[in-house]
This record gives C-alpha cells, sequence and structure tokens, in this order.
C-alpha cells in the first residue's frame, strides 16, 4: 500500500480517536489492534504532513489542524455514507446500526419494545442500545440519538420534542394497610416518602387542583435513590408513598400494585425529547428509527 495515501480506513480511524479519545476504546469499536491504529493515524499524518493529534498519558487531543481536518473528513465520510444509502431503494439499504441512549427506566420499559418493532420492520438494523440516567457526549461516545428525559442544556444536537409525561403520587395497598390514606395535600405531612436523589426538588410536591389553586407538600423519608427502577421497586415494596411518572407506573396501578394518591391533584409534567447528531439526521437507518420512535411514543401511558 502506498504510505501517501489518505484511505477511507484511515479517515474512519481518526475520526472515531477525535471523537473518542482514547485509542484502546476505538480498537474495541473497530475490531482492531491498537497498534493497528497507532499505525493507521500515523500513516495518516504522513500523508498530509501536518500533525493531527496531540497525544498525552491519559488522552488523545486534536492539534487546531486535526479539528479542521476532522470537520472535512466527517462530511466526506457522511456524504459516502448517505450516497450508498440513496442509490439503494431496496430493502438493503435499510442496513448497518443504529446506536441508541435512553434513561434507563423509559428505555427498560417502553424503548425497548419499539426497538423490537423496529427491528421486525427492518430485519437488517442493528441496535447497540445504552441506558444510562447520566448526560453523555453522544459524538464522543458514537452515540446517533437519545432519549432524554427533563429540559435540556443549550446543546448543538437537533433536539425533537416527543411529547410530555404526567406524573403520579402514589403509594402501595402495603403501606396503605399501616398509615391513612391521604385526602388533602396538608395530609401528606408526617407520611414516609420515597424520592429521587438526583432530581433537584423532588423532595416538594407542588399540587394544582382542578380550579387552579397550588399546595406544596415535602416528601421526606429514610430511603432516596438515583435509579427510577429502583424507585418503582421502592414503591411496590410499601417503603413510603411517592411521586413517578406515569409510564413509570401505569401497568403496577393497572395490577393494584400501587394505588393513586389524590387523582384530583395534579403534579407538573415533564418534557421528553430526542436528540440526534446533525451529521447523522440523514442518515436512512437513523432517520426511520427515529421516525418510527416519534410515531409510536405515544402510545406509552402518560405521555401527550
Amino acid at each position: 500500500m502506498d504510505r501517501s495515501e489518505i484511505t477511507l480506513e484511515r479517515l474512519r480511524t481518526f475520526v472515531r480517536v477525535a471523537e473518542r479519545g482514547n485509542l484502546s476504546s476505538v480498537a474495541r469499536e473497530l475490531r482492531i489492534g491498537q497498534s493497528t491504529v497507532t499505525r493507521h493515524l500515523r500513516e495518516l499524518e504522513e500523508a498530509i504532513g501536518v500533525s493531527l493529534l496531540s497525544r498525552t498519558t491519559r488522552r488523545v487531543q486534536m492539534t487546531d489542524e486535526g479539528a479542521r481536518f476532522y470537520e472535512k473528513s466527517v462530511q466526506i465520510l457522511n456524504l459516502l455514507e448517505q450516497a450508498r444509502d440513496e442509490v439503494k431503494e431496496d430493502s438493503s439499504a435499510h442496513s448497518g446500526t443504529v446506536r441508541v441512549s435512553c434513561t434507563a427506566a423509559f428505555g427498560v420499559l417502553h424503548l425497548n419494545k419499539m426497538i423490537f418493532g423496529f427491528q421486525e420492520k427492518y430485519p437488517k438494523v442493528h441496535v447497540d442500545f445504552s441506558l444510562t440516567d447520566q448526560r453523555v457526549d453522544l459524538v464522543r461516545e458514537g452515540v446517533d440519538l437519545a432519549i432524554r428525559l427533563g429540559p435540556l442544556d443549550d446543546s448543538s444536537l437537533r433536539v425533537h420534542a416527543l411529547g410530555m409525561c404526567s406524573r403520579v403520587l402514589v403509594g402501595s395497598p402495603a403501606y396503605f394497610s399501616s398509615h391513612k390514606r391521604p385526602v388533602v395535600p396538608s395530609d401528606l405531612t408526617g407520611h414516609e416518602g420515597v424520592r429521587m436523589s438526583n432530581v433537584a426538588g423532588s423532595d416538594v410536591l407542588t399540587l394544582r387542583d382542578t380550579s387552579g389553586h397550588i399546595s406544596t407538600a415535602s416528601i421526606v423519608g429514610r430511603y432516596r435513590v438515583d435509579l427510577a427502577l429502583a424507585l418503582r421497586g421502592a414503591l411496590v415494596a410499601g417503603r413510603g408513598i411517592g411521586h413517578a411518572h406515569q409510564w413509570l407506573v401505569d401497568d403496577l396501578l393497572s395490577t393494584g400494585q400501587l394505588v393513586r394518591i389524590l387523582p384530583e391533584y395534579h403534579l407538573s409534567e415533564i418534557p421528553l425529547n430526542m436528540l440526534i447528531v446533525p451529521e447523522r439526521a440523514q442518515v436512512t437507518r437513523v432517520r426511520l428509527f427515529a421516525d418510527f420512535i416519534i410515531k409510536n411514543v405515544k402510545a406509552v401511558p402518560g405521555i401527550r
């Protein structure tokens, strides 16, 4: 091979290293040896005649020249992928991998099923599904799109609003076997509560009745948790009362494992959004996946 060539293989390796900042993780992702990653980068720099990356003991960062070259490299690779998809109009165009990140509870209880339905329609598309309640850098982690709850920080990502999630106040029959069921918001005082430790303001409830009157109540208790699935389990186990997204507990309400408290009072709704890496938005399989989720998400209980 001519060592001066700028090949697609070397471009892809450079782009992934620039995004992830780590040679070993890129080697695992591309299923090649770390020495091969290093060689691709060295040969690409030799072909261009400038240093693209600055390497330290902990991290790999782009030089100024590398940052400019990265932008053009991404455009080249995306144009090639789009061109490949556009010239294939049959089902073979609907192949490849979509990398998806989602908040854990919503992913386990609802998005998982949507992914199954998507793959039944497009059986040649692979889905890499990452579940985390942490905000991740989609570009650096190689994620195409993410489903996120709550308000968003300013971002260069493409945002599509999926809907608003209603919340309900609930407790279990086991808990109310030894505690009086609240009738008005002031009755919540003194009850054992279960709440999310990583959600700001989860210790104070703001309740609105049908006339628009606002009441507030504190949620206190011995059990706090940073994962919604654990909150769900604690509520069923009778560890206290708590507020939760309707989609998190709707099945438990249907089976009587939980009961709704103060149903005539309403909690504020929480936005649900889809974030898409702009460079990936026009890739056929990513666009198909996004459209499928947009079409099906409103079937989830408590999302409007």
